[in-house]
């Protein structure tokens, strides 16, 4: 029994030992003679800002910019005008066919008649398989026999033409008071009848809870979110106003395992884009849930090994979403998602400082991503814009 246990021992002080190698405390390293290279030194220069600093990169290696996506795209994820008039509507799609971007999902959603205009402007338009619309509800004063009401009402705005619901606002579960002066938690028993209506009237619920767990995190020079807060104070979500993230994701847990006859979309990759291995553990444990890309690409783009490895296991599970509608943002989506490109830029500093790397999805995974795990998911899309 020596044996093995000595063995173990040397392997954790040679574990030990590594993690110390590759990060060095200090001015010296244990066993050396001398100091570090350049320790105690300070620069003769003044130091930039973090907005300032932006060296041009001397790294030289093939670049394959994507204009334009190799597959049709459905966008699960989209922010526009409800009702959306002729015009608007005209400039939208001349944006759209240059990208490969076949259907828009309304997700900001509408509800009642502001449902039934949005609908009737998009079945006007010479375009009108090009956007779709989900439904809404107005989670801001919940009370006793809100969930009933607001079911009934999901009812018939499914009647009148909404293919699902959401995006069910953060602000349900963090911010909003129910009428008694209580937090609104996303898992309140109030809320059970609309997603049971969900479930029953086979439409998904795209959902949104929480915020990046940086944005709940001290704002410190530690915070790899520091420059997106410093820039956007109301994103800031200190414990003194705010539940906790993973407050937060429990709730939101509870409501998908409560629930498995109606299939979820966790907005945002769950906000855990930054560790795949619990995103994969969710998927694991609860079939009804699908996630999307959206706003998370630079948490995909510095992993591409393990992001690569995720999305060819979980290839049916994950949707393309972008949120807000940049039309010059979407190539860097195709580009992190169908080449090998390395080191390339991110289209927004506040969000990422560091560079992306591309993940080489096979083409089959693409067309999953892109549109057929979004047709399987959201009954009634327009399907005859989808060959390749």
């Amino acid at each position: 029994m020596k044996t093995p246990v000595l063995f173990l021992l040397a392997v954790l002080v040679a574990v030990g030992s590594l993690a110390d190698a590759q990060a060095p405390q200090g001015t010296q390293s244990q066993g050396a003679l001398g100091d570090r290279p350049g320790a105690g030194r300070e620069p003769e220069f003044p130091v930039p800002s973090i907005r300032d600093y932006k060296p041009r990169s001397t790294l030289v290696v093939p670049q394959h910019p994507v204009p334009r996506a190799k597959f049709p795209v459905i966008d699960i994820h989209s922010h526009q005008p409800s009702p959306i008039s002729a015009e608007q509507f005209e400039t939208l799609v001349r944006s759209m066919d240059p990208l490969n971007l076949r259907v828009l999902v309304n997700a900001s959603g509408e509800s009642g008649e502001g449902l039934r205009q949005a609908i009737a402007a998009i079945q006007r338009s010479r375009h009108r398989d090009r956007m779709v619309m989900f439904a809404d509800i107005d989670f801001s004063r919940v009370g006793p026999g809100f969930g009933r009401r607001a079911a009934r009402q999901l009812e018939a705005d499914v009647k009148a033409g909404a293919l699902g619901l959401g995006e069910i606002s953060k602000e349900a579960g963090m911010t909003y008071k129910k009428t008694d002066g209580t937090r609104l938690r996303i898992d309140d028993p109030e809320l059970d009848p609309i997603w049971e209506a969900a479930g029953r009237l086979a439409i998904p619920v795209f959902i949104h809870t929480a915020e990046p767990q940086e944005f709940f995190a001290p704002i410190d020079y530690a915070n790899e979110r520091w420059l997106e807060l410093a820039l956007y104070p109301g994103r800031r979500r200190p414990p003194s106003g705010f539940p906790r993230f993973e407050e937060l994701i429990a709730e939101r847990n509870n409501v998908f395992r409560r629930h498995p006859k109606t299939t979820f979309i966790a907005a945002h990759f769950g906000y855990h884009a930054n560790d795949l291995a619990r995103m994969g553990r969710l998927l694991d444990e609860l079939p009804n849930v699908y996630t999307e890309s959206g706003a998370i690409l630079a948490e995909l783009g510095r992993q591409p090994r393990a992001a690569h490895d995720f999305f060819l296991k979980y290839q049916d599970r994950v949707i393309f979403g972008k949120d807000s509608y940049q039309p010059d943002e979407f190539p860097y989506f195709w580009r992190t998602f169908e080449t090998s490109d390395e080191y390339f830029d991110y289209y927004r500093d506040y969000h990422a400082f560091w560079k992306l790397y591309g993940m080489g999805l096979p083409d089959q995974v693409l067309r999953k991503l892109y549109y057929q795990n979004a047709s399987k998911v959201v009954p009634g899309l327009p399907r005859a814009a989808f060959t390749d």
